[in-house]
């Protein structure tokens, strides 16, 4: 039998992360504590799932150039299997991300060779029913990415499971774009901030259940409430349940989320049941905070041992 695969239409891009003690008001200026360059964007949910045991494919698009290098660089470290060739062109495209003393992180994008995935790139994409396929709205964001995948989506095999990140863009995706991937989606997987704006709910529980009836028959909706864990709805778990978290010392939140997708996924594709897969996916993104830099995730080994004492930081953060 074919084993099941994550593959990803996202952004991998470089992330210039910089440390600050406070945003800077506007027309000033910050000194920032620190700062590194690294690949990161869709990169961090491809290393979380291989990282938890789960083979990746990225399906994305790269360009050549100084950030390309890094980029390059970065997906050929992870083990993930790249489809395209890459563009040689355009650069890929970079992020600059502020985090201040609450671990909060505030994000300015450039656009690269990743906004401009074609539908002949997706088409050089073998999925199989087994495979889960991963869609963030930075991806929906781009017009030619959008096209490409809307067009793409409807044809996959139907035991594919679509996973839909909707990202912090989602107030601004055109809905003729995002309404017809939802509808393709098994399982949405949002932030806190995201299912707000996307149904104008604050209660995250109502939220959460007010999305399933926009993504496909018998999927699954969760929405990620940081330290306090995720809320889970749709036909699996009978009615929205809160996964409690695990409270651990916040140093850098830059990734937490695709930690969270990256296991989840993995964790699905072992066939685990909705609620123990997002027990894991939360352990992870509680260990992956506790590091600085995005792709932070945890491996399996020490999600298990995170879980096995109690979810206690059993050891120095990395």
């Amino acid at each position: 039998m074919t084993e099941a695969r994550l593959i990803s239409t996202g952004n991998v891009i470089v992330d210039i992360v910089m440390t600050v003690a406070h945003l800077p008001e506007p027309g000033g200026d910050v000194i920032a504590a620190d700062s590194r360059m690294t690949a990161g964007g869709g990169l961090n949910t491809l290393v979380a799932a291989r990282r938890a045991g789960l083979p990746v494919v990225f399906a994305g698009q790269y360009g050549t150039g100084p950030m390309a290098d890094i980029v390059r660089a970065a997906l050929q470290e992870s083990g993930a299997s790249v489809v395209q060739t890459g563009l040689d062109d355009v650069d890929s495209g970079y992020c600059v991300v502020l985090v201040d003393p609450s671990a909060e992180r505030t994000f300015v994008t450039a656009v690269g060779a990743e906004g401009r995935l074609t539908r002949a790139d997706l088409d050089r994409v073998d999925v199989t029913e087994r495979d889960l396929v991963h869609v963030s709205g930075y991806s929906l964001a781009h017009p030619v990415n959008a096209a490409a995948l809307t067009g793409w989506l409807p044809g996959l095999p139907t035991g594919t499971r679509l996973i839909t990140d909707p990202s912090p863009l989602v107030g601004d995706l055109d809905p003729a774009v995002l309404g017809p991937v939802l509808r393709r989606t098994d399982v949405l997987s949002a932030n806190a901030r995201e299912a707000a704006v996307a149904t104008g709910l604050t209660d995250l529980a109502a939220a959460a259940s007010a999305l399933t009836g926009r993504i496909r028959p018998g999927g699954l909706v969760v929405v990620r409430d940081g330290a306090a864990g995720c809320w889970l709805a749709g036909s699996q778990v009978r009615e929205p349940v809160l996964v409690p978290g695990f409270p651990v010392h916040a140093v850098d939140s830059n990734g937490a989320g695709d930690a969270h997708a990256g296991v989840l996924a993995a964790g699905l594709a072992a066939g685990l049941p909705p609620q123990q897969a997002a027990r894991r996916a939360n352990a992870a993104a509680a260990l992956a905070v506790t590091r600085s830099g995005p792709a932070t995730s945890p491996d399996a080994a020490e999600v298990d041992a995170f879980l096995g004492g109690g979810g206690a930081i059993l050891r120095e953060s990395r």
